[in-house]
């Protein structure tokens, strides 16, 4: 799909490209003759749209009223015009509109990407813009068929779709919109299964990716909203990526709340440091400008982990593996360098890096201690498992949470700072999961199997103990992921009863002096 208005890009480019077009007049000192002025007055279709939508449609027009856009005279028909070729075009009250006149419902990045080329170009080479890419994932099969059925009957699913998918993971990762004809090929509608969505990594008919709508909400298309922490919480909240909840317990969080009246959230230039010193938000950290850093709207190049799968690795690794050239090509270190010109905006060096050592450290105690073994132990017990299909056992369950949960709340916790979130969110729930269900789950596997007539079977639970035995006792060894080095996972002889005496003795003896001083009591 693609809409064509020349004659307002100029315009729109210069008066609602937010802070990224500030900061480029700041930084390039323009000539009069390179910053146009925008339309004079607004196109004769969109005239016609507001006269009819103010009355069906109020609080759009008046959102759009308050709108940069409408300030640089960029209206409905500006951003929802169509060519006829389009999947999704329809005349739309031909009468009232004009002959000819094609609209689409959705505004896509691609349209977007008439004005903000930039911004829409770095979006779709990010994360977010791939979120589609659930179909198909663990969290999707959970959706679709341990938490649904297909009773959700649409023109596009005639088959019918779980309306856990559809409600749920859908709303946050976006959905395939499809469209409805009728026999003549003429529009109809968008199929309720599909659409309303505003899922950061839709797929459009016209093939584009994203919803710019997801951070800037229509019809305003607020930055200032866009840079609020809640804004981001739509999606990252929750038992399995609880970023709002972590960011709310931070120090960066209390200091925003404290002070959301000194934020100046609504500058076209926005810089930490200068236009606000409060405290940092969402974007702060992971889009917005600094001194010496641009807006960028790909929100993974100032991250220097990806903590989402089971085990974390570098996020260039992931960008390899999903075919996203320009995230391939940065490696981590360069994005660690490029957050820390963020922090500095309020830290001092040795602040930096002293977080960024016990970050990288507990990244490493849960990949090595929880996850590596975890994973092969999880492997090795698939043969062993009454039903084959995922879920459907509870031992899935249970390793799914540890990582995709705890682990996770664990390991985002410490990025960002917030310890309880970490501790007993995280790391406590890893550890009571993994010594209280999980490896007593393993060893009945591996008790009921060992012994059995069906020579796979045994061999099978002969594998299993093998690695399990390894685990707790200190010896099954793994590669750490930030230095490629040969260990070992430690931290379980206490399970398997084999802690040497020394360790014991001086834990003992820190457990006496803790009670001694804190009760008086030296009588244990």
């Amino acid at each position: 799909m693609f809409r064509k208005f020349w004659a307002f890009v100029a315009g729109a480019t210069f008066v609602a490209g937010g802070a990224f077009v500030a900061l480029m007049l700041l930084q390039q000192e323009p000539t009069i003759a390179s910053v146009k002025s925008p339309p004079p007055e607004f196109s004769e279709e969109t005239k016609v749209c507001v006269k009819c939508h103010k009355n069906t449609s109020q609080s759009i027009v008046q959102q759009w009223g308050d709108s940069k856009h409408y300030r640089a005279k960029v209206g409905c028909y500006e951003c929802h015009q169509a060519d006829a070729s389009d999947v999704d075009a329809f005349l739309h009250e031909e009468k009232k509109v004009g002959t000819g006149k094609h609209i689409s419902i959705i505004v896509s990045p691609k349209d977007c990407s008439n004005c903000h080329e930039k911004e829409v170009d770095e979006y779709q080479a990010s994360h977010h813009a791939q979120g589609g890419r659930i179909i198909g994932s663990l969290d999707n099969l959970l959706a679709d068929v341990a938490e649904g059925n297909r009773a959700m009957v649409t023109h596009a699913f005639p088959d019918g779709v779980s309306a856990a998918v559809v409600n749920g993971c859908w709303q946050c990762h976006g959905s395939k919109v499809e469209v409805v004809k009728d026999e003549d090929g003429k529009f109809l509608r968008l199929d309720e299964a599909t659409w309303p969505n505003t899922g950061i990594g839709r797929i459009n008919p016209d093939n584009s990716k994203g919803s710019c709508s997801a951070c800037h909400s229509r019809h305003k298309f607020s930055v200032a909203q866009a840079r609020h922490p809640e804004n981001c919480g739509k999606c990252h909240m929750g038992p399995d990526h609880p970023q709002e909840e972590i960011y709310y317990e931070s120090k960066h969080g209390i200091a925003f709340h404290a002070n959301k009246d000194k934020m100046n959230m609504d500058r076209s230039k926005w810089i930490a440091g200068e236009d606000y010193d409060a405290a940092p938000t969402c974007a702060t950290c992971h889009m917005s400008a600094t001194k010496e850093l641009p807006v960028n709207h790909d929100v993974g190049m100032r991250i220097s982990w990806n903590n989402r799968p089971a085990i974390s690795i570098r996020p260039e690794e992931t960008d390899k593996a999903m075919g996203l050239e320009h995230g391939a090509s940065v490696g981590w270190e360069e994005r660690r360098e490029t957050m820390k010109d963020v922090c500095r905006s309020c830290h001092a060096d040795p602040f930096i890096n002293g977080f960024y050592t016990q970050y990288d450290a507990q990244i490493e105690l849960y990949n090595n201690k929880f996850a590596m073994p975890g994973l092969a132990l999880y492997s090795a017990a698939i043969p062993l498992l009454k039903r084959k299909e995922k879920f459907a056992n509870h031992i899935d369950y249970t390793w799914f949470e540890i990582w995709h949960h705890e682990g996770r709340r664990a390991r985002h916790g410490a990025s960002m700072m917030g310890p309880d979130w970490t501790q007993w969110h995280g790391n406590y729930e890893v550890a009571k999961h993994w010594y209280g269900t999980y490896l007593p789950e393993l060893e009945e596997l591996i008790h009921d199997n060992i012994d059995s007539e069906d020579a796979t079977k045994k061999a099978a639970a002969v594998e299993l103990k093998r690695i399990y035995e390894l685990v707790i006792n200190d010896k099954f060894e793994v590669t750490d992921v930030a230095s490629g080095e040969k260990k070992f996972s430690t931290g379980h002889l206490f399970y398997s009863g084999n802690m040497p005496k020394e360790e014991s003795d001086r834990r003992l003896e820190e457990r006496k002096a803790f009670i001694e001083r804190y009760t008086g009591k030296t009588d244990f």
